[in-house]
């Protein structure tokens, strides 16, 4: 197949640091260019892949001070994307509903997986365009009451050979938390878990512009740099490292995650994941096997002690199984299938 992807306009692929999709989109990419696709992909001229890279830009716009518009150049990128319509047996795109209106001027198919959830003015154009092939990245993402034509839902996978098995977590234990700065991720609630179990907490993640706010106010102050310390972005190095030496890894979510990358991240170095009960954990977490799905803080706080008793290699080798790369990109591949035949 002849198959165009289309990165957001924020990161590079792969993501420098942060950056969840980027990161599923450079594995997909590769993977299907070495399974024999001809795979060409539009993102940042900084981007590394093996398939054919179409730049809208020099770098990723994150990167780039002297960039006060930043939708125009996701025009940019569209347009390119859209005049080539033909040249693709299908699109495949990941920037969610801006795409949409594009893909309705095209014969070629385009296919939109789904990362992030729905707000009140996305909702509006979804429902416009709803006949188009929609791919959830879990079945609890789905909005039924949208009538979205979901054709499937294709889990994230990684590339477990560059996550470092841990058998043991490091001693002195410490608790580890890594994502976005923001209130629905829980950075504020997994220092809480921390104080309350006595564990020290370890902390790594971007902060957004529209986070400062809730980061000074509310999450800064409990920062001492010993019981709780914030590492910053870090490298996927150096998130391997703290994710592997961690006797747990939090997950305080106070929304409907879509799916939470860091989980399976986790679980493939070998450290359990206690997460709250939302969105996709229940899709991504084996209760009692792989972590612990709770319901409250304090169900968070009292499943602390209980990790011991699960075992790391069982993590590991749960996460080889369900989130793979293959497991990802054969689900995508029936996705294409399923989108060319109709």
């Amino acid at each position: 197949m002849k198959i165009a992807q289309i990165s957001p306009i924020w990161e590079r692929v792969p993501p420098l640091r942060y950056g969840g999709i980027e990161l599923v989109i450079q594995l997909l990419t590769d993977e299907l260019v070495r399974r024999g696709h001809e795979v060409t992909l539009f993102a940042s001229g900084d981007s590394i892949t093996s398939a054919k890279l179409k730049p809208f830009h020099k770098s990723a716009v994150r990167l780039d001070p002297d960039i006060k518009e930043p939708s125009v150049y996701e025009h940019i990128l569209l347009a390119d994307v859209y005049q080539q319509a033909h040249h693709f047996d299908i699109i495949h795109s990941h920037v969610g509903y801006p795409a949409l209106s594009y893909a309705s001027l095209v014969k070629t198919p385009t296919v939109h997986t789904l990362h992030g959830v729905f707000s009140s003015d996305s909702e509006k154009i979804y429902r416009r365009f709803s006949w188009q092939p929609f791919i959830s990245i879990s079945e609890s993402q789905r909005e039924p009451r949208l009538g979205l034509n979901y054709i499937h839902t294709a889990y994230n996978g990684i590339d477990t050979s560059i996550y470092h098995f841990q058998a043991e977590p490091e001693e002195p234990a410490y608790l580890a938390f890594v994502g976005r700065m923001s209130p629905e991720k829980g950075p504020w609630e997994a220092i809480k878990i921390s104080q309350a179990t006595g564990i020290p907490l370890r902390m790594a993640g971007k902060i957004d512009t529209i986070d400062q706010e809730y980061w000074n106010e509310k999450v800064a102050p409990q920062v001492d740099g010993d019981r709780v310390k914030y590492l910053g972005e870090v490298s996927h190095e150096e998130k391997v490292a703290l994710l592997g030496g961690a006797t747990a890894t939090l997950f305080p979510i106070s929304w409907r995650e879509p799916f939470g990358l860091v989980m399976i991240e986790s679980m493939a170095t070998g450290t359990p994941v206690i997460a709250m009960d939302l969105g996709s954990v229940p899709e991504v977490v084996a209760h009692e096997k792989t972590g612990f799905i709770c319901h409250s803080l304090e169900n968070m706080i009292a499943a602390v002690p209980k990790v011991i008793n699960l075992k790391r290699q069982t993590c590991r080798e749960y996460v080889n199984t369900r989130f793979s790369i293959n497991s990802m990109t054969d689900e995508y591949e029936k996705a294409y299938q399923m989108v060319l035949r109709s």
